[in-house]
Formats: structure tokens, sequence, C-alpha cells
């Protein structure tokens, strides 16, 4: 799997050649904020009233199907509660990621943007985030399974992720050199 970005903007995610588009909505935070806010406005409002309905809640493991079309360029927009935020931690974070891992199998979706749980108010570091998403994905049985992911992030969280990945690969022969 690829990994990719783009800014949290909605004609720059408009860009991105996927099929699917993810974000997260907290059971405590009315209105919607992040990529889901941005996704709110071009669906006229829709995921508020859903919210308003009580149809979605945000409650911890609560995944929603919401067609994309014709308002929004991708297919699918695929919408994961993650709980209050006050409760949001390294454990909630995980479990909402497989979540996305067992829809987008189910969707048999290949390229996503992902707005990764807890980013969009910084609750977590973007490169911690990153290491968790690749953990999970490489303890799933979906490793294989996914072409791209455009992760939602600002330039400098982008290239914060990039460094790290850098880091790491330079990491194991550093190791090697000195033992």
């Amino acid at each position: 799997m690829e990994l990719r970005f783009v800014p949290p903007d909605l004609r720059r995610l408009d860009d991105a050649s996927a099929e699917l588009l993810a974000c997260c909505v907290w059971s405590d935070q009315r209105p919607v904020r992040g990529l889901a806010g941005l996704l709110d406005w071009r669906l006229a409002g829709r995921l508020s009233g859903l919210l308003r309905d009580g149809f979605l809640k945000g409650e911890l493991g609560e995944v929603l199907f919401v067609p994309g079309r014709p308002r929004l360029k991708f297919e699918k927009v695929l919408v994961l509660g993650a709980g209050a935020r006050a409760g949001f931690d390294e454990e909630t974070f995980r479990g909402v990621v497989m979540h996305l891992l067992r829809a987008l199998e189910g969707l048999r979706v290949r390229r996503a943007v992902i707005e990764l749980p807890g980013r969009a108010e910084n609750l977590i570091d973007a490169e911690r985030a990153a290491d968790l998403l690749l953990e999970c994905v490489a303890g799933s049985s979906v490793q294989d399974a996914h072409d791209a992911w455009w992760l939602v992030e600002d330039a400098d969280a982008q290239r914060r992720i990039a460094q790290r990945a850098v880091d790491d690969r330079r990491r194991p022969l550093v190791q090697e050199q000195a033992g």
C-alpha cells in the first residue's frame, strides 16, 4: 500500500483519484469539524441532519456509509464514530482504524482518502498516528488489499510523517553498522 497526502481542502480532495473518502465524528462535538465538517458543507448539511435525527451518533464502533455523488467526486463516504473526545487514546485510535479496515475490505475499496481519528483536533501526533496505522494494516488480513491511501494532513504534518519514514528506513542500517 502506498501512502500519499492531501491537505484538508475540498478542491485538493477532489484531485485524489480515490473511490472512497473516510472521516470520523465525535459523540460530543457539534457541529462536526475537520474533514467531516468540510463534507457536511459539500453535502448540504446531510451529516448534521443525520446527527440531529439521531441516525448517526458518533459512538465508538459506529460505521455509516453515505453515497458521495453527485455532490462529491467520491462514490462512497464512510463516517466512523470515534466516541467522546475526552476518552480518545491509542486504543480508541486502533479500534476505529480496525473498523475502517474491515469496512474497506467489505466494500472492496483499493484507493481511499482518509482522515485518521483524532488528527483534525491534534489529539494524536501525526507521526504516531501514521505509525499506529501501519501497525494496524500490517496486523490485518487486508495489508495487500489496498493500492493507495491519501492521508488528510496539513503541509507540516506531511513533512513530519515523511521524515519519520526516512528515519525509520535508516534505523536498521545504523543498528547493523554499530553492531
